[in-house]
């Protein structure tokens, strides 16, 4: 691999990192995507979505699909003081970029990680779906996931909301 080909795949993870918190184990997810945080409010329900899709709100005129990432991840959902919605750009496979919201626990902190930090996915076998990981982080002696918010809600879900917001 060339030094460019090597400093490209480097810099695509190495970068500033939003994390947050489900169910008390911390994700992080490229800044870049990151659009805004809000306060979690009502969230109109839509028929015929999986059950981590909760529906959409309104914000400032436009309609945001919101997703439970709590529940995408078969994690315990509570809602708490500090449970917030991320309003995330999420690239979709025909090129298409739309809003959409991510409820977490909590928003921690924006970090700075260099490619020595961020470690492959591990492999856990074939029957657990690791492409929505980026990697895994060591930060202050914890371990962060990172997230690949365009492909933490699968394309075709995303799709489906897209259309029927």
């Amino acid at each position: 691999m060339s030094n460019n080909a090597l400093s490209t795949t480097i810099s695509k993870t190495a970068n500033k990192y939003l994390t947050v918190t489900l169910d008390n184990e911390s994700y992080g997810m490229a800044v870049l995507k990151v659009r805004e945080i809000i306060r979690l409010q009502k969230i109109t329900p839509v028929p015929q979505m999986p059950d981590y899709v909760k529906g959409v709100i309104n914000l400032r005129g436009r309609v945001i699909p919101i997703v439970d990432l709590r529940l995408k991840f078969g994690l315990k959902a509570e809602i708490a003081e500090r449970t917030c919605i991320v309003v995330v750009q999420v690239s979709l496979p025909s090129g298409q970029n739309v809003q959409m919201g991510l409820i977490v626990d909590s928003v921690e902190e924006v970090v700075t990680l260099t490619s020595d930090e961020i470690e492959p996915t591990p492999e856990f076998g074939t029957r657990i779906d690791t492409t929505y990981l980026l990697g895994m982080a060591k930060i202050k002696g914890q371990v962060k996931t990172l997230l690949d918010i365009d492909r933490v809600v699968a394309p075709e879900a995303v799709e489906r909301i897209a259309k029927n917001a």
